[in-house]
């Protein structure tokens, strides 16, 4: 039996670090072998996170992190830190030979000016930016296999760009006038403390946020309008729901002129053929995030309203899992030649 491949994981301490040690804990073909975090170097990750204690990968030592050491001992390295400082580390990590998955939003942007616009920096290795794959595994995967380093998808935008992508590259839905209304859980937030997302700010309430000004906007527009072959133009809507984990998304389009409503859900049906993680639902069922938790599935449910001649999509899946850390292992298992699904045969967690 071949020897493991090994990960190294920079930003171990956040959601999505604890979350990808977690489906590395599990992976027949992939070990964990380094994890670094800046404020916890020096503990073991088991006594950081009790839940890992008795893995596999429980008894690392988090150390600082360090390019080079990373790059020579990882096959491949996960970055779950902030934007702007991913770019760094990224850039430093393929210049020494490494292969990256980079979790944060500073390579899924393809124009640097789009990115300074959105994030407020100016992007410090603009050169990378064309070389990195988007790492949607549906529409990117080949792109992914021979990639040095992958740009994966924000949650909120891997639900979107799934849900309307079939419909748009027909030609089935107006290009004009696109909503997309998502609700998330608060780890999509991230696991820094702050006011609004403490449990008696969230809990038994439901609230809207960064109403046309989310920084997920400019990444679902790039990528729809690679579907449509042009540059589009549309709403996004985030809020922000009282539960842990979970991404519901809906998204409205116009019907086209000349759109036939009964090949919608064909469309569709083709699009996702062979896919394993999104699964279009049978007419009148609609996705819930409870059947998705904890998995890389997406769950995708199509409405036809012909009085308004309207679509209304609706994707439900997991911000941890599909939204970040499963997307990223897929990705890694992909540019490393291993079978893309290792490590992510997950049953959702229910209840």
């Amino acid at each position: 039996m071949p020897s493991p491949r090994t990960a190294g994981l920079v930003g171990v301490t956040g959601y999505t670090g604890l979350e990808l040690a977690r489906l590395l804990a599990a992976h027949p073909h992939l070990e964990l072998t380094r994890v670094t975090s800046r404020s916890e170097a020096g503990k073991s990750l088991g006594e950081l996170f009790p839940h890992l204690r008795a893995t596999r990968p429980g008894g690392l030592t988090v150390t600082e992190p360090d390019p080079k050491l990373l790059a020579r001992e990882c096959d491949v390295v996960f970055l779950a830190v902030p934007h702007g400082a991913a770019m760094d580390l990224a850039g430093e990590l393929v210049d020494a030979g490494a292969k990256v998955v980079d979790l944060s939003a500073d390579f899924r942007l393809r124009d640097p000016e789009v990115y300074k616009q959105w994030y407020g920096l100016e992007h410090r290795r603009p050169d990378l930016l064309e070389e990195a794959a988007f790492g949607l595994v549906e529409f990117y995967r080949d792109d992914v296999r021979s990639a040095r380093l992958v740009a994966n998808p924000g949650c909120y935008p891997s639900s979107a760009i799934l849900a309307l992508t079939p419909a748009l590259e027909a030609g089935l839905v107006d290009r004009e006038g696109l909503v997309v209304d998502s609700k998330s859980g608060a780890t999509g937030a991230g696991r820094g403390a702050k006011v609004a997302t403490l449990y008696c700010e969230v809990a038994d309430t439901f609230r809207g946020y960064s109403i046309g000004s989310h920084r997920h906007t400019p990444e679902i527009e790039q990528e729809l309008s690679v579907a449509t072959g042009s540059a589009l133009t549309l709403s996004f809507n985030p809020h922000l729901l009282p539960m842990n984990r979970g991404i519901l998304t809906t998204a409205y389009a116009f019907l086209a002129e000349d759109a036939d409503p009964n090949d919608l859900r064909k469309i569709y049906e083709r699009r996702y053929a062979g896919e394993h993680w999104v699964r279009v639902l049978p007419e009148g069922e609609l996705p819930q995030t409870r059947y998705v938790r904890g998995t890389m599935f997406c769950d995708i449910g199509l409405v036809i309203d012909p009085r308004t001649r309207r679509l209304v999509v609706l994707a439900a899946i997991d911000n941890l899992c599909r939204g970040a850390s499963g997307q990223a292992l897929a990705n890694a298992n992909l540019m490393l030649g291993l079978d893309e699904a290792a490590g992510l045969d997950l049953a959702p967690l229910v209840p």
